[in-house]
């Protein structure tokens, strides 16, 4: 029993570094299509509200949440690391670091996940107040992106269960090791 657990212990230690870092590189690609196609309205940078595009403002309004939410995956990814660094991956007995890391991870997940959903759904809704006629006509005029699309908005559904499932699975791991401990 002790084998098939320290397998399936190292597979969700593994996924969680990497769920940790796709959730690192949606941070990083929140802001493309974004900057592609709003940038280049705001015709005055020292007044973002005189824009050719009535509602682009929402490209200036995301720019401190998508920094804490670098800081955040980053943050993540170190949790991810934890996990390796106190040998949670190949442990035959979990010590209390183990549990710390393994809590730690999990609350990361949860919160992170709060955060994020909260804020993206809001720019979601700004993002669809902008004035799409005027975008296309922008976007043809100077030949930048034009998008109606909200798929990196509506990616955080997929990328928010894939870091909440890897949280859970470590925590479901580590009261199954806590079981066969006991025996």
């Amino acid at each position: 029993m002790y084998k098939k657990q320290l397998t399936a212990q190292k597979m969700i230690c593994l996924a969680a570094i990497i769920v940790s870092a796709i959730f690192f590189l949606y941070t990083l690609g929140i802001m493309t299509d974004l900057y592609d196609s709003l940038y280049d309205t705001m015709r005055n940078p020292s007044n973002v509200y005189q824009t050719d595009v009535p509602g682009s403002i929402v490209y200036y309004n995301m720019q401190e949440f998508n920094r804490y939410f670098l800081v955040y995956s980053i943050g993540q990814i170190l949790l991810g690391v934890l996990l390796f660094i106190t040998n949670t991956h190949c442990r035959r007995k979990y010590y209390l670091g183990n549990y710390i890391a393994t809590g730690l991870f999990a609350v990361g997940a949860v919160a992170n996940t709060l955060f994020g959903h909260h804020y993206i759904q809001i720019f979601r809704a700004q993002f669809l107040e902008v004035d799409f006629a005027a975008l296309k006509e922008h976007a043809e005029l100077w030949g930048t992106l034009y998008t109606e699309s909200t798929f990196w908005f509506d990616l955080h559904y997929a990328v928010f269960a894939l870091l909440l499932l890897a949280g859970a699975l470590l925590v479901a791991n580590a009261f199954w090791k806590a079981n066969l401990m006991k025996e």
